[in-house]
């Protein structure tokens, strides 16, 4: 029998609402965590506000190599340093091992560290609802363990292609959230910034048929369409996207410029740079896509090396 039934990496707020949740339902779940989020949850548990509020209690583990396995890991980290958080987990056993987080690097580092046959796809959608990969009686299984215990959750078979649309569409709204740092609604109607998106999500698009990955509109931006259509379409759809935004949410900010904002590392190697490399394995020449990696590198390191100046 696993020591728990759910290892949570990442006490953030999806980790925290998936892990309050699993154990309200009576399941046994670690919350691998460090540090002031580490004492809070020994002290208090898991404490959910907003939508559900109840408070949960779980089992905090500070040192990962602490953790001997578990029914299932779910990774919710953000992306940098992932390869580091998961080095002392490469003892543990898990029958299923997935991860939440943004771009399909996170698939590849879990399969190094824990073997593939153990990686289901996932990710996390735009209406909260935690999609896992393929339709084998694990993924379902899981699935609906998670769905009973109030967690919205479908196992699906089209995983791969979900997960690569979700990261076209996140690649051009990370990459103009940042270098605008402008509300989402803002960028998404300028005329000049929808353009660059629109033609970013494109190259996107390149690099996933080159893969032999077939794209979706299930996801944040309509990915299949928007590289299908004639570019003034495309550019014509992220405008409407912009009024839709400007009406439906007028204070929304992506979450890697509420990272810009607190000073957090940005994810950018861990996904705009994984694109970039494997373009450039494929020999293909996605020209915005090499040039906001680099612009968005540097905006990280120079806004990090600036707050850690004296």
């Amino acid at each position: 029998m696993p020591e728990f039934d759910f290892a949570i990496l990442g006490a953030g707020a999806i980790g925290s609402i998936i892990g309050a949740h699993l154990a309200r339902a009576g399941h046994s779940v670690a919350m691998l965590a460090r540090g002031g989020r580490a004492a809070y949850l020994e002290e208090h548990g898991l404490t959910l506000r907003g939508l559900a509020e109840f408070a949960a209690p779980v089992h905090t583990l500070r040192d990962p190599q602490a953790l001997h396995g578990a029914g299932a890991l779910i990774v919710a980290i953000k992306t940098p340093g992932t390869a580091a958080a998961l080095e002392p987990l490469r003892a543990a056993q898990f029958d299923v091992t997935l991860s939440i987080q943004n771009g399909p690097l996170k698939n590849e580092l879990l399969s190094a560290a824990f073997g593939a046959e153990r990686v289901l796809g996932a990710l996390a959608d735009t209406s909260g609802e935690l999609l896992a990969g393929g339709d084998s009686a694990r993924a379902r299984r899981l699935a609906q363990t998670l769905d009973s215990s109030g967690v919205r959750a479908t196992a699906t078979p089209e995983i791969q292609t979900l997960e690569w649309s979700k990261f076209c569409g996140w690649v051009g709204l990370m990459a103009l959230s940042v270098t605008t740092r402008a509300l989402t609604w803002r960028y998404l109607s300028d005329p000049d910034s929808a353009l660059l998106l629109t033609r970013l999500v494109r190259e996107m698009g390149t690099l996933a048929r080159a893969l032999g990955i077939t794209l979706s509109d299930r996801a944040v931006l309509p990915v299949a369409s928007l590289c299908a259509a004639e570019e003034n379409d495309a550019v014509a759809r992220v405008l409407q996207f912009g009024e839709e935004y400007r009406h439906d949410a007028p204070t929304h900010r992506l979450s890697a410029l509420q990272d810009v904002e607190a000073g957090r590392p940005l994810e950018v190697h861990e996904t705009l740079g994984y694109a970039s490399a494997k373009a450039r394995e494929l020999g293909l020449d996605l020209p915005l896509l090499a040039a906001f990696t680099r612009l968005l590198a540097a905006i990280d390191r120079t806004r990090r090396a600036a707050l850690s100046s004296p």
